[in-house]
């Protein structure tokens, strides 16, 4: 699992079958790099969530025919900045928007 931030929705006007009726999202790591994550949450642009990745992604988005390696799995509400000597709560440090 992973910590991004939100940046907005990806609209496609054409998908293959697999991704059809899915909501899709930009999210950016700490570094900048950006991904496109499935969102079964309902996240919004600037919330911060933790992902699902690999085969457990289509698990987390409930529907096994969903073509997907990285799943949205939850917004984030708080978490502890004070432990930023592990590499989760370093990535999790909030980028500059």
């Amino acid at each position: 699992m992973d910590i991004f931030q939100v940046e907005g929705p990806l609209v496609c006007t054409r998908r293959i079958a697999g991704l059809d009726h899915v909501s899709l999202r930009v999210l950016r790591d700490a570094k900048g790099r950006r991904q496109v994550a499935t969102d079964p949450v309902g996240a919004r642009a600037g919330n911060h969530v933790f992902t699902v990745n690999g085969s457990a992604a289509r698990y987390a988005q409930g529907d096994f025919a969903i073509l997907t390696d990285l799943t949205i799995g939850g917004i984030i509400d708080d978490w502890d900045e004070a432990s930023k000597g592990s590499s989760t709560a370093a990535q999790a440090a909030p980028a500059a928007v």
